[in-house]
């Protein structure tokens, strides 16, 4: 089940009308005189053609990958002061290999109980009052309600105690089910590979205390 959003941009078509040169005429009655407007200069090849200029040549804004850890990406946003945050990202996977959904995970501080977060977006068509769970490897599974929905999917914000990191670095998958909308009697099987995670988990908090300590 796969999300696709196509965007259609508009082309307007500007025609330059010719200038045309009427010619006055006045007659006499021995001859007649015609008076003709200068040419005008000739036009230079592509003068009107727009070079163009980066909209925002420092990338303050944009998305970066800084590293890459097994199956995760460690991705930034730049800023103007050079800390960025970070969160570690995959796609989700169906049987078929098929990107279906995306996860995001960031380190929370403040919270005695949580350590981390996730964010899972999963397609327009699930059925939120379905919730979604997700378990790692054959273990428990757990019950998370959809936050909100946007043009890009349906968003789950999940808290992670250190326990659920442990079992993240500890297991082998992370699967993720979902209910689609049309087939309330069906359901949606994903995967999240934890391939590298243990080593992009120690990134990202190293980073977040760097930074921490920067400000």
């Amino acid at each position: 089940m796969n999300l696709t959003v196509k965007a259609f941009g508009c082309v307007l078509a500007i025609v330059a009308l010719p200038f045309v040169a009427v010619a006055q005429t006045a007659e006499t009655e021995s001859d007649t005189i015609t008076q003709t407007p200068a040419e005008p200069d000739a036009p230079v090849p592509g003068g009107d053609l727009a070079i163009g200029a980066p909209a925002n040549p420092d990338g303050i804004g944009r998305t970066y990958t800084k590293d890459t850890f097994g199956d995760w990406d460690l991705r930034c946003i730049r800023t103007e002061d050079g800390n960025d945050p970070c969160q570690l990202y995959q796609l989700l996977l169906d049987s078929n290999d098929t990107s279906v959904a995306e996860i995001n995970i960031f380190t929370v501080t403040g919270n005695p109980n949580i350590v981390g977060g996730a964010t899972i977006v999963t397609p327009l068509e699930t059925l939120l009052t379905a919730d979604l769970r997700m378990a790692v490897d054959a273990g428990e599974v757990r019950v998370y309600p959809f936050a909100f929905c946007r043009q890009i999917g349906c968003f789950s914000r999940l808290g992670l105690t250190a326990e659920d990191i442990a079992g993240f670095r500890a297991g082998n998958v992370a699967n993720v089910i979902i209910v689609p909308a049309a087939a309330p009697d069906q359901t949606v099987d994903l995967r999240a590979s934890l391939s590298g995670f243990t080593a992009a988990w120690n990134a990202i908090v190293a980073l977040s205390e760097a930074q921490a300590g920067d400000q």
